[in-house]
């Protein structure tokens, strides 16, 4: 059985303020005063079941819609120098987690960018590093991968299989070459569709594909093209996105030109399109066998488990290799430096290859107790199996409902909490997974807004 979402009306609210895949967002960071010691934050912290994810700031394009901490292209062996760096700052982590507790990891990714950039022989060294220096094995843990239809080659496909790779996420965005350049995306469906191929050969467990709606010009029987194109592949996972135009990416600079009333005037039939359109991807996934494991993520029913649940990677007890990586511990997120701007991006990559002491946190944010539960609500309740109200009171010895009344009560009167749902789980109304990405940032506090507020794009 489907629901499908009302969309005959304006929304009360916009349904697509941003997409929120951690939390505080990176540009609520800052440059963290005194540069505290790894060792000294990780001291305390449990490290029995810990989530490795090492990035990849390397693309050969980069797409319109794409603010993703990456840079086009490695001239002069500077994958080699980024690999060589990554190596220092693997023992320099691994040393500030000691000896004196087990250290194990219970998964591990490696995104970007785009991590099979790489040739076969630099992912081989990339796991080597997982493995050798931050003692991950591969082959015990899920690994999840993010790769490209012009990279994902077969040769690095067989790398990724003999290391242990249990899922591979692909881009695609759209099987339709016109929404594909419209997207500024250099692609044809005849390599996606060859990629796809090299993957499935590869035997890899657990296939993702990514899509995108609510390109210029897409319409619902352009929709359902890619989204059948996809399931001809029975991928175990599909990731269905709104596009987004974000400042400083290609798709904005765009719509810069073509002038400053054309957003504004164009801004609630584009919200209008979106939801449609997800409505659409939605129930055919549902009627496809699929099951929905948050907004955007559509798990098959018969899949294998091949990599972390969907916000699983955003826990505590994060280590995050690389320039564009996050790590978190219990109070402290930290990372280096983010933009999005194409020369920013180059000069903090040319600082991470030359950086040789690892041992202190850069960029931050401290996390306090009021902070940790409006993580964990948020976290739990984006995701379509919902809050357990006894997990939450377990951790804080509260409830949600107490801590967050006017947010829950706001989401209630707006039909986006499921007043069926059973007794002890907060979850939300088909409606309101529809609008998770007005739902999301409602609930950041008044500190990281003010924080993301006057963060200086760059």
């Amino acid at each position: 059985m489907t629901t499908t979402v009302d969309v005959s009306a304006p929304p009360a609210v916009r349904p697509y303020e941003s997409y929120v895949y951690a939390y505080p967002h990176k540009t609520a960071y800052r440059p963290l005063e005194h540069r505290p010691e790894l060792r000294k934050l990780w001291a305390a912290e449990p490290k029995d079941a810990l989530s490795l994810y090492l990035h990849v700031p390397f693309c050969e394009v980069r797409c319109g819609f794409c603010n993703l901490f990456t840079r086009i292209g490695a001239p002069e062996e500077l994958t080699t120098r980024y690999l060589d760096a990554l190596d220092r700052q693997a023992v320099a982590v691994r040393d500030a987690l000691g000896d004196a507790d087990p250290v194990r990891f219970a998964a591990a990714a490696f995104g970007g960018g785009t991590p099979t950039f790489l040739t076969a022989g630099e992912l081989e060294r990339l796991c080597d590093i997982a493995e050798k220096r931050m003692g991950a094995d591969l082959l015990a843990v899920p690994l999840s991968v993010e790769t490209s239809p012009s990279t994902a080659t077969a040769d690095r496909m067989a790398v990724l299989a003999d290391r242990g790779t249990t899922r591979v996420s692909i881009g695609v965005q759209s099987f339709v070459d016109e929404e594909a350049r419209a997207a500024v995306r250099p692609q044809r469906r005849a390599e996606v569709e060859a990629a796809l191929g090299r993957i499935r050969d590869a035997r890899i467990p657990v296939l993702n594909i990514d899509l995108i709606y609510g390109i210029d010009g897409q319409t619902e029987r352009s929709w359902l093209t890619s989204l059948d194109a996809a399931l001809a592949w029975r991928p175990e996972e599909l990731y269905l996105y709104p596009l987004y135009v974000r400042p400083l990416t290609g798709l904005h600079r765009l719509a810069s030109a073509t002038g400053p009333d054309a957003e504004a005037v164009d801004q609630a039939a584009w919200d209008e399109q979106r939801l449609r359109l997800y409505a659409v991807g939605r129930d055919h996934l549902l009627a496809q066998g699929y099951e929905q494991v948050s907004m955007r993520m559509f798990r098959r029913a018969d899949a294998p488990q091949g990599g972390p649940e969907d916000h699983a990677c955003q826990t505590d007890g994060m280590i995050g290799l690389g320039c564009g990586a996050r790590s978190y511990t219990a109070a402290l997120h930290y990372s280096f430096d983010y933009a999005v701007n194409m020369g920013e991006i180059r000069s903090i990559i040319d600082g991470f290859t030359t950086t040789e002491d690892f041992s202190r946190a850069e960029v931050g944010r401290y996390v306090d107790a009021a902070e940790a539960r409006r993580r964990h609500l948020l976290q739990s309740l984006l995701q379509a199996a919902g809050l357990p109200l006894g997990g939450y009171r377990a951790r804080f010895g509260t409830d949600p409902r107490e801590d967050f009344p006017t947010e829950l009560e706001r989401f209630a009167d707006r039909g986006w909490l499921d007043a069926r749902a059973p007794e002890g789980l907060l979850r939300l109304s088909p409606l309101g997974l529809a609008h998770s990405d007005a739902l999301g940032p409602a609930l950041f506090s008044p500190g990281v807004r003010a924080a993301m507020a006057a963060y200086e794009r760059k």
